[in-house]
């Protein structure tokens, strides 16, 4: 959830000092009741609001690269000189001010006003966006805070309008985080800005000789520009019993509600899979006090994702909090009241959740002629074989340039990044995606933050103390630091993406090395 700061440091409207801020370094202060940040980079001064707008990051711990600013909790980005969002997982902007220096004092003034500069001849164009979850909702938005005029149709089978999906296995699901605390924008918010948003429907077909696609309600929609988002669907694993009522999927926020009105009067549920999602649930539903079991075939959970480090810390943790564990094993039947494993055992429950993963759902673009290869092939710009169709989040496959080979990545800042840059790619700006990966998850107060992308790593460093929830894994290829997972060290594992979407791996070694001097001198 977002959480409200309260105001510390100097008032900027009163002044401070010019020597009190030396070049490359950022105060945190404050405007009446808003906390403000103030940088001084390169000899100019900026001010912007000091809270993330996604859930409140503090970006006074968070880094200042250039004249950018960088969330340490979620890595959003925002520009220093307009408080413009750059990067998600944040989709609105932050406060900027003016600053000015008087008698060698800084002083903060008044709120710059927001420009968006319409887009010369695109009032006439027409985008659809097919998906409102992360790509497609960021894509939308995106589009009008760059200035197109035009008209936007985003298409969603979704019964709700796009929506906060991270929580659905985290702080929603476990009681700390109200409903109207998910939707991403409000109803009036899509009409303001000219975003007809159609729930409930599908899209047929689409036709890149006519430029059309025909929707599950009988329309047809012409279009400039298709962007799809389509994402996936929940793998249903072949076991005697999935088809019973008290066995449930988590994708959307109708499943959701459904979880948590069985919770109002179950007490044991049996999860099958131990990926990430799956433990976020498992953390979710003990914090309402629930019995919970997790079945896996796997020896440790998240074996091939994170390795046995930090699977085995992740176990440790959960097993402290009071799950149980049956790892090497799968369900054998779902029956009424429990589960049979495959060695015969039987575990009590009042439901099951099914956490097994996501298969792309890549058949519409497949019959528009798109190429396809474990998802949806797009170049560096995220436009598919078919000229005019875009795709984005869990169903693009792109091209990686770290790892040197197409990849596809199913998390949710990564949609929404792709989302933006696909966006603007629609406009013409001609934008490579090279962001690096980066995912969080959350479970009970620890958050493991990873950046970069991996899946096979040959060695694993780990740096810090896991005993103290205080450390960070680096995860090699050939040598090459691939990824970066930390605990509790924000500002290390955004030093690291920093590095990384550069192509640095001088840079990022450097990081990694001042890392184990500081634990090994404490």
């Amino acid at each position: 959830m977002a959480v409200s700061a309260k105001t510390s440091g100097p008032d900027f409207s009163k002044g401070i000092s010019e020597e009190a801020l030396k070049d490359g370094e950022s105060l945190l202060g404050h405007i009446g009741d808003e906390p403000v940040l103030l940088v001084r980079q390169e000899g100019q001064f900026y001010a912007v609001g000091a809270q993330c707008s996604h859930y409140g990051g503090p970006l006074n711990e968070g880094l200042i690269v250039g004249d950018t600013v960088h969330c340490p909790w979620h890595h959003a980005c925002f520009d220093l000189k307009t408080g413009e969002v750059l990067k998600a997982p944040a989709l609105n902007p932050i406060a900027a001010w003016h600053v000015e220096v008087r008698d060698k004092k800084i002083f903060v003034i008044d709120k710059k006003a927001p420009v968006v500069k319409p887009r010369e001849n695109t009032a006439s164009q027409k985008f659809v966006i097919i998906g409102g979850g992360a790509a497609g909702s960021a894509a939308a938005v995106m589009l009008r805070r760059h200035g197109f005029q035009g008209t936007i149709q985003l298409i969603s089978e979704d019964k709700s309008l796009p929506y906060d999906r991270p929580n659905l296995s985290k702080d929603f699901l476990a009681g700390n985080a109200p409903e109207d605390w998910l939707p991403l924008y409000s109803e009036e918010f899509y009409k303001e800005n000219k975003i007809h948003v159609e729930l409930e429907v599908r899209v047929e077909r689409i036709d890149p000789h006519r430029q059309t696609i025909l929707l599950s309600n009988s329309k047809t929609l012409k279009y400039d520009r298709c962007l799809l988002a389509t994402g996936g669907t929940p793998i249903i694993p072949p076991i005697p019993g999935i088809e019973k009522d008290h066995v449930y999927m988590l994708r959307s926020l109708v499943d959701c509600r459904r979880i948590i009105a069985r919770t109002s009067w179950a007490s044991k549920v049996v999860l099958i899979g131990a990926g990430f999602i799956g433990l976020e649930v498992a953390a979710s539903l003990r914090m309402r006090n629930m019995e919970v079991h997790v079945v896996a075939p796997e020896e440790m959970p998240l074996l091939k994702a994170v390795g046995v480090h930090v699977g085995s810390f992740l176990k440790k943790l959960h097993e402290k909090h009071g799950v149980h564990f049956h790892l090497g094993h799968t369900v054998k039947e779902i029956r009424d009241r429990s589960i049979v494993l495959d060695e015969g055992q039987t575990i009590p429950c009042d439901f099951v959740i099914v956490g097994t993963g996501i298969k792309p759902n890549v058949a519409l673009a497949e019959k528009a002629g798109c190429k396809t290869d474990h998802g949806i092939v797009v170049n560096e710009y995220l436009e598919t074989s078919v000229p005019g169709i875009f795709a984005a989040g869990d169903i693009a496959r792109w091209p990686d340039p770290r790892s040197q080979r197409p990849i596809r990545v199913e998390h949710w800042e990564v949609a929404e990044r792709q989302g933006q840059i696909a966006a603007l790619n629609m406009l013409g700006d001609r934008v490579r995606f090279q962001e690096v990966p980066f995912f969080w998850t959350q479970h009970y107060d620890v958050t493991l933050n990873y950046v970069g992308f991996s899946d096979r790593f040959d060695r694993m460093d780990v740096i810090g103390d896991m005993e103290k929830d205080d450390f960070a894994v680096a995860y090699y290829e050939d040598q090459r630091i691939a990824s970066f997972l930390t605990v509790g060290r924000d500002k290390e594992n955004l030093l690291v993406e920093e590095g990384l979407v550069h192509l640095d791996d001088n840079k990022v070694h450097e990081i990694i090395r001042k890392f184990e001097h500081r634990f090994e001198a404490r």
